[in-house]
Order: structure tokens, then C-alpha cells, then sequence
């Protein structure tokens, strides 16, 4: 596995500092905006580690599975997904790939779909994937289990889920929509199936010239504790590819292993609303 060579540094928007709450304490704090990156701007605390990667922090916490120390000291990504110009030019799906940044453009990881060809073109959107996310020694952190589901509110026994590894083959939680006949409704789960976090979105999840905003938010649904937005990439990019940009933020003291969840829930959302080929740009899928 290839990974992009030196990417031009994301310009964030700025994110409005949202409530966020201390984990098992129930207290408020304060988001900070996301600073938008600079030319110049120094590479973080840990320095520079590889061509535009972050470097790995100096004291991870506790019991935190290997790969995930990063997430300790990150309450802001930007998921970057990559243009894929045979996609673009002949209709046929590709594997997606995305990159993985922190708030000052450094890349934390590199993501890759798995599938075949079969299941790409005939599932399109609603197809079951692997998706592995790797660091940047090209070892696999996380990797997610989509199966193949129906996306209808309506089927109550067969809503969509993500299983959420970290490192592969150890649990570390679940995403599952919720039945909502309106708005999108998502749970994000521990190992044990219960319920930490909640995500609620729009009626509707199209927009034009403007981003699409889906709030994280307490589990019992009381307080916003965060946001996951699909950032608006200029009109050709959105009416001919289907990559997309997506922030996340949440609290900076939450678990790793929710951060990791939290991560998940940007690539179901992802193909559930924004993962429209080539060829079906025209159509506005809500």
C-alpha cells in the first residue's frame, strides 16, 4: 500500500466552538475552533515525524490498544477522501482511500476501502466493506466491518451497523442507526453494545454551497458534545466525484477507543448519504 505523496494542507473551516462535557462527570467545557493551517506554522509538540505526518505522543494513556495513542490528544480530524480520476472519467466505482489529518494539516492516518468489483458496481452505496486504517508505519490500527444491510428506516431487524476493531480482531465498539422515519439517527456503542454517545443529522442531507452539519451528542441525547460536518468542496468536485470532506470533533478527554467509533461513524455516514457515483450526480439523494 502506497501512500499519497506530500498533499497540499487542508484550510479548514473554522468550526463554532461547541459544549462538550468531561467524561463520567457530566461537567461542561469549551471546544476550541479549529485554527485553520499556515504556511510556516510549526509542525506541533511532538515535531515533525515523516513528510507531514504526526508524531506519536510522549505519554499515551493507560490500556490504550497500540495505534490509538494519537487520539489522545486530538479532539478535531478532517477526513479528506481521495479523487479517484478513472471514478471520475468512466462511472465505475473504485475502492475509496482517504487521509486522515489533524487540525494543523498533519496526517494521523490513511484509510482503504476493501472490496472487488463486483460488489462496488452492483451494491454501489449500500455495499457491505472492510475499511482498513493504517499509521504511518503501514501497520493496521483499526479496521471496520460493514455488512450488507438495508439503509430503510422501516426495516427494523436489518438497520445498518459498523463493527469498529482497534487493533483488528479486538472489539472495540459499534455504530447502529437508530429508526427514525425524518432525521438520521445513530448510537455510538462501547465493546459491550451500550450506548455512550448519540448522533442526530438533518431532514435533509443535501446542500447546496453550504455543509451538512450531524451533531454528537450525549447519551442520553441532552447536550451537544460535538459535530461531524461534510464540508462543502466547491461545485465541480461535488456535481462530477463523489470525495468528500468530512470534520469531526468531540470532546478531548473522551475514551481513544469512542474517539475510534466516532471515526467509524464518518465512513457509514459517508456511504449512506454522500456516496453517489459519477454517473448519479444529478440525482439528490436525501
Amino acid at each position: 500500500m502506497s501512500y499519497p505523496q506530500n498533499p497540499p494542507y487542508p484550510q479548514n473551516p473554522q468550526y463554532p466552538p461547541g459544549e462538550g462535557y468531561h467524561q463520567g462527570q457530566g461537567q461542561p467545557i469549551t471546544m476550541q475552533p479549529i485554527q485553520p493551517y499556515q504556511p510556516g506554522m510549526p509542525a506541533g509538540p511532538g515535531g515533525p515525524m515523516g513528510p507531514g505526518w504526526m508524531a506519536m505522543p510522549h505519554a499515551p494513556p493507560p490500556n490504550c490498544p497500540p495505534g490509538l495513542e494519537y487520539l489522545s490528544q486530538i479532539d478535531q480530524l478532517l477526513v479528506k477522501q481521495k479523487m479517484e480520476i478513472l471514478e471520475a472519467f468512466s462511472g465505475f466505482e473504485t475502492n475509496n482511500k482517504y487521509e486522515i489529518l489533524n487540525s494543523i494539516g498533519q496526517r494521523v492516518y490513511y484509510a482503504a476501502e476493501e472490496t472487488n468489483f463486483c460488489v462496488r458496481n452492483c451494491c454501489g452505496a449500500r455495499r457491505p466493506f472492510h475499511m482498513r486504517i493504517m499509521d504511518n508505519t503501514c501497520q493496521q490500527v483499526i479496521r471496520l466491518n460493514r455488512a450488507f444491510r438495508c439503509e430503510s428506516c422501516f426495516c427494523f431487524c436489518c438497520l445498518q451497523k459498523v463493527e469498529v476493531e482497534a487493533p483488528p480482531g479486538n472489539i472495540v465498539g459499534y455504530i447502529r442507526q437508530q429508526c427514525s422515519p425524518c432525521y438520521p439517527r445513530f448510537t455510538i456503542r462501547n465493546a459491550q453494545d451500550e450506548t455512550v454517545l448519540k448522533i442526530s443529522g438533518p431532514c435533509c442531507t443535501w446542500s447546496m454551497c453550504g455543509d451538512v452539519e450531524f451533531d454528537v451528542l450525549t447519551g442520553d441525547g441532552s447536550s451537544r458534545v460535538g459535530r461531524i460536518t461534510k464540508q462543502w468542496s466547491g461545485l465541480g468536485k461535488e456535481y462530477f466525484t463523489d470525495a468528500d470532506n468530512f470534520g469531526i470533533s468531540f470532546p478531548m478527554d473522551l475514551d481513544v477507543n469512542m474517539k475510534a467509533v466516532m471515526l467509524g461513524a464518518v465512513f457509514l455516514i459517508d456511504f449512506m448519504f454522500f456516496e453517489v457515483g459519477p454517473k448519479s450526480k444529478k440525482k439528490i439523494k436525501h
